[in-house]
């Protein structure tokens, strides 16, 4: 009965150590701007925040009450910086800051998946793209497996543009490329640039899969695309596997280079995929959806698992009218309320 009631007795503090370390990778998460090797604790910060908050409240009862008090308005502050607060866990919306459709401008459909380069059921990434029909496939790990089984849709998608090898980037499209522009391949397959005929409108769209964070490849890589990102044209979308959080100074530092908007976070779109895909709420949001210029945003939302650890995204984009359309568009109404007067 001793050594239980020694371990008893520690439990307190152990459960204080716990807390305080949490709350200490909390801390270096949020100056994540400052190093790659802070920025690698950023993209847990909802997982620590809760983490930290169920600790404090139970030493609510022990003589750590104060410290618990601390790390309990702590953890709630950092949980409040995580876009999409309760819906990051699947309590909630997490989707904001959408514009709504116009009537008179078309809508586009992109759709964001890594597709895994070992995917055992392509035949599900076949059917969703089916099922959605997008304008835009933007893909990752698009192997030599996959060329083969994209190739299966040339019909639908005669645009093609592959970049890299296993871990590369893809662009389809039914949409043409525009004529006169080359499509461009950076970094091994990283960032994968096609400029997409849009009813007469030319939209730069990008691919990209970033590497795992510090100490892995990610600053590296983000430091060798600084160029094309830089170069993307005044309006443009980019879509994909950027293995960081939203919040995080990776993601920011891309945004920032590129002159590029981060879409609102649709949740957790990746979870180790030996967990039961019912534990999927509490994955990470690594895939993540740019804009700039004249591209506005109506929807996100994630899709059904495709045979991949990542979940897809369904994105709905139009874009800005030009101002000779909205100078059209307005002398049709007084012409049409000209004639409702008579």
């Amino acid at each position: 009965m001793k050594p239980i009631r020694s371990i008893l007795r520690w439990l307190p503090s152990l459960a204080c150590a716990a807390m305080l370390a949490l709350a200490l990778m909390l801390a270096f998460g949020l100056a994540g701007a400052w190093s790659p090797w802070l920025d690698a604790f950023t993209h847990f910060r909802a997982h620590f925040a809760v983490a930290t908050a169920l600790l404090a409240l139970l030493l609510l009862a022990t003589r750590f009450r104060l410290l618990a008090i601390g790390g309990l308005l702590f953890a709630v502050a950092c949980f409040s910086t995580v876009p999409g607060g309760p819906g990051f866990f699947g309590l909630g919306p997490v989707q904001a800051g959408f514009h709504p459709k116009a009537d008179d401008q078309p809508v586009y459909r992109l759709l964001q998946m890594n597709l895994r380069f070992d995917n055992a059921t392509p035949e599900k990434v076949l059917s969703l793209i089916g099922r959605t029909q997008p304008d835009i496939p933007t893909v990752e790990e698009a192997s030599n497996l996959w060329r083969g089984k994209l190739g299966l849709l040339s019909h639908a998608y005669p645009h093609r543009f592959y970049c890299g090898g296993a871990f590369g980037a893809a662009i389809l499209s039914r949409r043409p490329f525009a004529e006169g522009t080359e499509q461009r391949c950076s970094t091994y397959g990283t960032l994968a640039t096609a400029t997409v005929d849009l009813g007469g409108r030319t939209v730069d769209v990008a691919a990209i899969h970033m590497g795992w964070p510090w100490p892995r490849q990610q600053t590296w890589q983000i430091g060798s695309i600084t160029g094309p990102l830089a170069g993307l044209g005044e309006t443009a979308i980019m879509a994909g596997d950027c293995n960081a959080a939203p919040w995080s100074g990776a993601v920011r530092r891309l945004a920032d280079i590129g002159g590029l908007t981060v879409m609102p976070s649709v949740g957790p779109t990746w979870m180790w995929r030996r967990l039961p895909d019912a534990l999927r709420f509490a994955g990470l949001p690594i895939d993540q959806v740019f804009s700039k210029g004249d591209v506005v945003i109506h929807s996100a939302e994630k899709m059904a698992p495709a045979g991949s650890d990542h979940l897809p995204i369904l994105v709905e984009f139009s874009l800005k009218p030009k101002p000779e359309q909205d100078k059209k568009t307005a002398t049709a109404l007084t012409e049409t309320a000209g004639l409702l007067t008579r």
